[in-house]
């Protein structure tokens, strides 16, 4: 019935695995081609000429103009539009798109991991077929899509955000202090929201937790933030030594930590215990960038439309200290192109449904610093490179972001050359004609 209901809901939007029940085919076709398309291969300034691209299972089979189908292949005419790679949100938390801060605490874990479901479901349907999860409780709703029970992107999750007491991430109340060193018994600590560590070997404790839950990476959150209520934008919150006893834990998994961090004191900081990524940095100056761009670490920084505000109630806090982050976003981006740092892209879309059902939106809004063409090479290739920094943890091994023989099959036929109008991703519903991922079909407008 479960399964009859996943149909029902998505229509013609579904995977045809999804379908089985309903169709009653035990033998679907394994195999697409996608004919007389131009390819963007998610590296290339411009699209390819007119080619066949066959997929075979999960992954790209063959490239190439004389490509023709197989036996039971579902055969695709592009009719000339462009074939890209799925893209990559490489900052989401998909277990909290939709509720409000009070929501996302007090709902039943299994109402929460619904709705998430839908929310992925639509995430999908937005051409989003990876995700990069930074904090959030999302390792069942990611197991449930890798198993095919709901529709959505594949997750690299960090599942908790590690904090310290009152810092972003804390959404304790007064009344639930003081906390006894060790325990992790708040709400927000056993939904695995957040986790609290005011000490390297409880930070070594919370790391290792999630590793053993499944990460991919690990996140902590080393300077102030927007949505926290305990949390001013200028503090920096870890020790360096706390900072360290995560970096080792990552590294001992052989992968990485990532740091939420606005400041230049909270980014150096992060970087000298080892630090690998930096999310967001949105404040940092001329001599912080420059130390970014010569250790190699990564910047995940997020282009804010200005009315992600209304998120928060006018005169709060929490308002104003997201006014003073837009006010070194362009900056930052400036400083990110001048000193040529590893800059990946993503939205961080929290606590606002309406918002994320203009994800794309956020992509297209990089063009105030960066040409269509190198918009799309960082939501896709470049984020996929970014993914690969988790090593062996990486629950999907194999190629994302690209168009080549061998990749995993995350593709999207669009409407149109995104590459000189960017503009056409804002619009998924009716520019993405079909959208593929691991091979199966969610989404087909080609008749």
């Amino acid at each position: 019935m479960l399964a009859l209901a996943v149909a029902g809901f998505l229509g013609p939007f579904v995977a045809p695995a999804a379908r089985l029940v309903a169709q009653t085919d035990p033998t679907p076709p394994n195999a697409v081609l996608f004919r007389n398309v131009k390819v963007f291969d998610g590296r290339s300034e411009r699209l390819g000429p007119s080619t066949s691209v066959l997929v075979v299972g999960n992954r790209i089979a063959k490239i190439g103009p004389d490509v023709s189908a197989p036996d039971r292949a579902t055969v695709i005419d592009g009719a000339g539009r462009t074939l890209m790679p799925g893209l990559i949100d490489a900052h989401w938390h998909a277990m909290l798109v939709r509720p409000t801060p009070a929501e996302a605490l007090a709902w039943d874990v299994g109402y929460a991991n619904l709705v998430a479901g839908e929310e992925a479901t639509a995430t999908l349907l937005r051409g989003f077929t990876t995700v990069r999860d930074v904090g959030g409780p999302v390792f069942g709703l990611k197991r449930a899509i890798d198993e095919g029970i709901v529709a959505g992107p594949r997750i690299y999750p960090s599942g908790a955000m590690i904090t310290i007491t009152s810092g972003h991430g804390d959404f304790r109340q007064p009344f639930e202090l003081p906390r006894a060193m060790g325990s992790a018994d708040t709400r927000m600590e056993q939904i695995g929201g957040s986790m609290v560590a005011d000490s390297p070997d409880e930070v070594r404790l919370r790391a290792r937790e999630q590793l053993m839950l499944g990460a991919t990476q690990i996140k902590l959150t080393a300077g102030g933030g927007v949505a926290s209520p305990h949390s001013p934008l200028d503090v920096t919150t870890f020790t360096e030594p706390e900072l360290r006893a995560a970096v080792e834990a990552a590294e001992n998994w052989g992968t990485y930590v990532t740091v939420h961090a606005y400041t230049p004191a909270s980014i150096q900081r992060a970087i000298r215990a080892g630090v690998r990524c930096i999310e967001h940095g949105h404040l940092m100056d001329d001599a912080t960038a420059r130390l970014i761009a010569e250790r190699g670490v990564w910047l995940s920084i997020q282009p804010f439309p200005e009315e992600m505000a209304n998120v928060f109630p006018p005169g709060s806090e929490q308002r104003a200290k997201f006014a003073e982050v837009l006010t070194g976003m362009d900056r930052a981006y400036r400083l990110a192109r001048k000193y040529r740092i590893k800059t990946a892209w993503g939205t961080d879309v929290l606590f606002a449904p309406a918002l994320a059902q203009r994800q794309g939106e956020l992509l297209v809004k990089l063009k105030q610093w960066y040409t269509p063409a190198e918009a799309l090479v960082m939501a896709t290739s470049t984020n996929a490179e970014l993914l690969g920094m988790s090593g062996k943890r990486n629950p999907y091994p194999g190629k994302l972001g690209v168009v080549e023989v061998g990749a995993l099959a995350d593709l999207l036929l669009v409407d149109g050359n995104p590459l000189e109008k960017l503009e056409l991703v804002a619009n998924p519903s009716k520019n993405f004609l079909v959208i593929m991922k691991d091979g199966k079909i969610y989404k087909n407008l080609i008749r």
